[in-house]
């Protein structure tokens, strides 16, 4: 009977579990021009911010390189390595934003050089040729 028990709230918990699953798998509302912006703003800080890691790391390195030289006595000869790049300060400058005819928001421009309708009368159109 135990046996039954623990299989019983097993099942429960995996079903409970597969419908949390169901719930954060449900398609999230699209994100609003501001939030995309933030978004967008945040990724560039975020790149900036490994461009400034790796810039940090390449100085130090540099200074272990310099340190172990100095100390050694049978230090291979430096070889030519490419200089650590100064990433400078953070600067974002937002996508501008496109005015609605640039956009491509209005109808194109074959439609309103000819309208769907013709002269013809859609019964004569279809109408068999006897």
């Amino acid at each position: 009977m135990i046996f039954a028990a623990t299989l019983v709230r097993r099942c429960t918990a995996g079903l409970a579990l597969a419908s949390l699953a169901g719930v954060a798998a449900a398609k999230l509302p699209p994100l609003s021009p501001e939030a995309q912006a933030k978004a967008a703003e945040t990724a560039a800080k975020a790149a900036w911010s490994g461009k400034v890691d790796a810039y940090k790391l390449c100085q130090a390195q540099d200074r272990v390189v310099a340190h172990y030289r100095r100390t050694a006595p049978n230090a291979a000869p430096a070889v030519s390595a490419p200089a650590c790049l100064d990433p400078g300060p953070f600067s974002y400058t937002p996508p501008e934003a496109k005015p609605l005819e640039a956009a491509g928001a209005h109808s194109p421009a074959g439609t309103a050089t000819s309208p769907p309708n013709t002269a013809v009368p859609a019964a004569a159109a279809s109408a068999p040729k006897s």
